[in-house]
């Protein structure tokens, strides 16, 4: 997760981010300007908490801004996102899906659907929102952990895979739903949902007029424009260090960054041990297992969160060189990898990170 530095004072780093939306595990420490004045503007923030963790946002004020009552405003936007996407929220549309009812879907559902589809596709399957039975079984999704065979493996994954979902218009009733080919299919956005939470809530900020704001979400971040400084807006890595639970307290890099998405995907805070052997709560949608290689985080910046919060966790499933080769064909996309040993980390950036880069 990223920590953000525009000038003003300091908020309390230990504040816990209990990320229940996502199965992305990174953390942040933020650090905002309230009420700075740059010249003749001035920036405020609003910081809660929301999706089973915290939300900081830092915006410009305009004039326009009173008619939204942004605070109010910001919680009917959280609630309409959980209300299709969460799978916390035992009445949302998706846990609906997930116990095998048929609801209605909403311009939300249909719109993160079809930017997992897209993804999916573009990864060759290796990031799939079908695999949720499988982050159930390995205790990384909305189950306790079960004992873990290759048969179970196996007869899971038998129904798994995009390309067993579909959205179907009923003209009828002018309604679209979900349509599995197998009833015992459940989804998971859990690796693009923060992302996308923060493009939509960013959305509808800048339909209110307000263009210089940088949104954090459970870690997930948005942001446009310029600080109160007058410059981009300043988002620190943590490092990837196993038991680095406290943000901000080890930070990798600092970066400057306007108008993209950054999300940080990691293996080093939600994992168990067994038997000697590390097990992340990343899984490979191809082989059911968690993945085992020496990448240990990927922070990527695309021209949306959602983007970024995907491929980060794309990244990390298909392990450092095969991101490396991946990055080289994206010109949309920049990243910063972390990799090696605990006590041994390396990086790898790519060009526009290394322009960015200010630590």
């Amino acid at each position: 997760m990223p920590l953000n530095i525009p000038p003003g004072r300091q908020l309390a780093s230990n504040m816990p981010i209990l990320k229940n939306f996502s199965a992305i595990s990174a953390a942040f420490v933020l650090i905002f300007a309230a009420g700075c004045n740059g010249g003749s503007k001035t920036y405020k923030t609003i910081d809660g908490f929301a999706q089973g963790g915290t939300f900081h946002l830092v915006y410009e004020e305009v004039a326009q801004e009173g008619q939204y009552n942004l605070p109010d405003s910001l919680t009917k936007w959280f609630s309409s996102i959980d209300k299709s996407l969460s799978g916390y929220d035992t009445t949302s549309i998706v846990s609906r899906i997930n116990r095998g009812e048929n609801p209605q879907l909403d311009t939300l559902f249909i719109e993160c659907f079809n930017l997992s589809r897209e993804v999916w596709e573009k990864t060759g399957g290796k990031f799939d929102i079908s695999a949720a039975p499988l982050f159930d079984i390995w205790g990384f999704g909305f189950r306790n952990r079960e004992l873990i065979t290759q048969e179970k493996i196996d007869s899971i994954m038998a129904f798994t895979g995009m390309e067993k979902l579909s959205i179907r218009y009923d003209s009828t009733l002018r309604a679209s739903f979900l349509v599995k080919e197998d009833q015992r299919m459940k989804v998971n956005f859990n690796a693009i949902a923060q992302g996308y939470t923060c493009d939509y809530i960013c959305g509808e900020l800048e339909k209110a007029g307000i263009a210089n704001y940088l949104l954090e979400v459970g870690g997930e971040i948005l942001c446009k424009g310029k600080n109160a400084k007058g410059k981009d807006w300043s988002v620190g890595i943590d490092k990837p260090i196993d038991g680095n639970f406290i943000p901000g307290q080890s930070v990798e890099a600092v970066i400057e960054v306007s108008d993209r998405g950054l999300v940080t995907s990691g293996n080093y805070r939600k994992f168990y041990i067994e038997d000697g052997e590390k097990y992340s709560h990343t899984i490979d949608p191809k082989t059911g297992y968690p993945v085992r290689h020496n990448l240990l985080s990927a922070t990527v910046i695309a021209p949306t969160a959602a983007m970024a919060d995907a491929y980060a966790t794309y990244l990390m499933v298909i392990g450092l060189e095969q991101a490396r080769e991946f990055l080289q064909t994206r010109e949309d996309m920049d990243a910063l990898l972390v990799y090696g040993e605990q006590k041994d980390l390396k990086i790898y950036a790519t060009d526009g990170v290394k322009q960015r880069k200010l630590k």
